[in-house]
């Protein structure tokens, strides 16, 4: 079946409309529906990006984030690999429980929300897209980002506080996207990781990845720790879980490796000397934007809620740091850009801030641990 989608100029416009209303249900929705999402026509990411500036031109423009350049002339002949490691916020959370008593509700409208969040991935293009707390994966990113080239991976929580919230969307859970002409899928493993041998309702996606410009072998991960205080020790179960997982894949770190993750804890906590101390050799990417290239940033989110405002450092991107090299780190918005109202904003479209990196191949693959 061919469903037709209105004139040129308004074509593209009825496919992000298609994933971007909550509301109305046309015939021609209604037919999109029907159809794979690999059947459809390959949509151009600035075209995509156009129509979500469109959708946005009330709000304020986007902040200016830059790059800052971490190891000079590596010697790689090949294209560095960008991962881009973000908690988008769970619309149902958003709206529902989070209570970001200094966010308007006007600013958490869904059309206009996931046009943020597409916005900072088109502005970005990352290689490879690792998101937590999605519970629009179905109706928005799974259509347009395998559209834009991406293989698409979800893994939703067994028990999402979503599903409490009137009008949910479903689940929420962990996703990730990798460019296919960039990489071939070798393996993939969902993980329900496990706490004192109980299974847990955290979740994490492992994909060992072959890339195509250097034929090497890498296993990229996303993952979502429990969140709260009071619950360190069960966080450094699930992480040392999740370490115990991802060195089975890894072959005991033979292969690459690099992690993404909302872990809910700060570098004090038990679960982040874990993956400091690990086997596994992983140092944290955004270490090396600090003088020392020992400290942490001093936030990843930043947000307010009744009990008062919680800064804290919460996500991480982790990688082997004997086989992969860190180029370039995307820099944090600065207190001024936050505003006094902190996150999410009519700025900005999540609590969490989005991490994204450019790695290397390390140019001495045997190099012992």
């Amino acid at each position: 079946a061919v469903c037709s989608m209105g004139n040129s100029s308004s074509r593209l416009y009825s496919v992000l409309a298609k994933t971007l209303s909550s509301g109305a249900v046309s015939q021609q929705q209604d037919c999109l529906e029907q159809l794979d999402s690999a059947q459809l026509d390959p949509i151009d990411p600035k075209d995509l990006l156009e129509e979500c500036q469109i959708v946005l031109q009330k709000r304020p423009p986007r902040f200016q984030r830059n790059f800052v350049t971490l190891k000079k002339n590596t010697g790689s002949s090949h294209r560095p690999i960008r991962v881009m490691q973000w908690n988008i916020l769970a619309q149902a959370l958003g709206e529902g429980k989070d209570n970001f008593v200094q966010c308007p509700m006007e600013a958490l409208k869904w059309e206009e929300r996931k046009c943020l969040i597409l916005e900072e991935i088109l502005a970005y293009k990352p290689d490879i897209l690792c998101l937590q707390e999605v519970d629009h994966y179905f109706d928005t990113f799974e259509p347009l980002l395998s559209r834009l080239g991406y293989q698409c991976t979800f893994f939703p929580k067994p028990w999402s506080p979503c599903l409490d919230v009137e009008h949910n969307n479903g689940p929420d859970g962990c996703a990730m996207f990798f460019l296919k002409e960039r990489f071939q899928l070798v393996s993939s493993a969902n993980i329900r990781l496990t706490a004192m041998k109980l299974k847990t309702n955290q979740v994490a996606i492992a994909q060992t990845l072959k890339c195509h410009d250097t034929g090497r072998l890498f296993c990229i991960a996303v993952t979502h720790l429990k969140a709260r205080t009071g619950w360190e020790r069960f966080r450094s179960a699930q992480g040392c879980d999740l370490l115990q997982n991802l060195k089975d894949i890894t072959q005991g770190a033979k292969i690459p490796l690099i992690v993404c993750g909302d872990f809910n804890a700060e570098p004090t906590e038990e679960v982040y000397r874990e993956f400091s101390n690990s086997s596994l050799n992983l140092n944290s990417a955004y270490k090396l934007l600090s003088p020392d290239g020992q400290t942490e940033p001093p936030y990843t989110t930043w947000k307010i809620r009744p009990s008062g405002e919680c800064r804290h450092t919460l996500d991480y991107i982790w990688y082997s740091q004997h086989a992969l090299d860190v180029n370039s780190a995307l820099g944090l918005l600065t207190e001024e850009q936050i505003g006094p109202n902190r996150l999410p904003s009519f700025h900005y479209p999540s609590d969490h801030l989005s991490l994204v990196c450019d790695f290397s191949f390390n140019q001495d693959p045997d190099r012992l641990l």
